[in-house]
């Protein structure tokens, strides 16, 4: 076992996994172990530190240190292949050698040479093969990602930079009801993806309420553990897409741009946007991102008699392009509201999911009811009908 000197100094040299130092639990450890156990209050207070650190997540130390190791994301993992040379490659197995050192770490010397030894706590160490499993994460990359990838599968935007949802909706498709042939679609899309086979832009259009946006979510849900990402994006967040794009070129996930319920005006800004990200503008499209859309709109513009009447010297030209941005998505798949034999099917699917009991005739006429005061049709209205019933017993 290493001196807590030695195990210092390593921590210091840090070179791939230096960003082990920012974090809650192996800073604190930093800090213990650059301190003195005779010092008293100072050292008591550096151990009950990282104690509590690392007591807050789990109380092995050598599982917390390994999962920190695996989620670092590094020059090493964001570099891709081309970037590794025999130099980089020997850096890395000397770092992990010294990691796997540093997580047999159980405090037992420190303790020991304490005074206050019989108030501080220990905490569990255990085995583990560092550089095996860093290998195994490696070749699992394109499946499982690195860093914040790796922990969460859906994204939105702020100023630029991905900020994950820790509590995505969990729509599955096995919870969908009806309208397979058009869900097939997007799925046969999405797969090509996955599966590194060409795929193209889509937008999803039709009416309010036909599970639009539940079929692009319960997709990424999905196919989540096969390296598929979702990042939700506002129309007015557009303009930050290109940079965005470029960063995650050399990723090695796969990624759905999701823009939820789009429509223009006819003097909108951010309609250059989005046509610039359809077509690739200077740069090519990177082959891991698609952009999914959905839409009461099938020409997405909020046209007006005014628009077609104004006074452009190209109104024919001006009109064209408005109107042609739709045809920029690769695929259009169109989610009409289903007519009563559709609706009741869907109604009756979910609650038999819900394990919904109740005398088939009442619940149709419910389902019918509950549409007439909803106003019209639609899976949403069916889905709200269920949950109401359930949560009335």
């Amino acid at each position: 076992m290493k001196s807590t000197r030695d195990l210092s100094s390593g921590l210091h040299s840090l070179v791939i996994f230096r960003n082990l130092l920012q974090d809650p639990v192996i800073s604190r450890l930093l800090s213990l172990l650059d301190s003195d156990p005779a010092s008293g209050s100072p050292f008591v207070d550096a151990y009950c530190e990282f104690a509590a650190a690392l007591f807050s997540r789990t109380d092995d130390f050598s599982a917390y240190l390994l999962n920190a190791v695996l989620e670092d994301e590094n020059f090493y993992v964001t570099g891709g292949r081309s970037r590794r040379s025999p130099l980089l490659e020997e850096t890395l197995e000397r770092e992990l050698s010294f990691l796997q050192q540093l997580a047999a770490f159980d405090g037992s010397d420190l303790r020991s040479r304490a005074p206050e030894a019989a108030l501080l706590p220990a905490w569990k160490t255990s085995e583990a093969d560092f550089y095996a499993s860093y290998r195994e994460a490696l070749a699992d990359l394109p499946k499982n990602g690195y860093g914040i990838y790796a922990k969460y599968h859906v994204f939105t935007v702020a100023d630029s930079h991905l900020v994950p949802v820790r509590h995505p909706d969990p729509q599955r498709l096995s919870e969908l009801s009806g309208y397979e042939a058009e869900r097939s679609k997007i799925i046969a899309n999405t797969l090509a993806l996955i599966e590194g086979r060409p795929a193209v832009n889509a937008l999803l259009y039709g009416d309010a309420g036909t599970g639009k946006s539940s079929t692009v979510k319960a997709i990424a849900n999905e196919y989540a553990d096969r390296g598929l990402r979702l990042i939700e994006v506002k129309k007015n967040q557009l303009y930050q897409i290109p940079d965005l794009m470029d960063s995650l070129s050399s990723n090695p996930l796969k990624f759905i741009l999701f823009i939820d319920d789009l429509s223009f005006s006819s003097n909108d800004n951010d309609f250059a946007a989005l046509k610039a990200i359809l077509e690739g503008s200077v740069n090519s499209h990177s082959p891991n991102l698609i952009v999914y859309a959905t839409s009461n709109r099938r020409h997405l513009i909020k046209e007006s008699f005014a628009d077609r009447e104004g006074d452009d010297l190209h109104l024919a030209d001006t009109m064209q392009e408005l109107l042609s941005l739709s045809a920029r998505f690769g695929l259009t798949v169109t989610f009409s509201r289903p007519d009563k034999d559709l609706y009741l099917q869907i109604v009756q699917d979910l609650a038999s999911l819900y394990d919904l009991k109740i005398d088939r005739e009442e619940l149709i006429r419910k389902a019918e009811s509950y549409a007439i005061r909803s106003g019209g049709r639609s899976p949403r209205t069916a889905k709200q009908l269920i949950e109401q019933l359930k949560s009335l017993g």
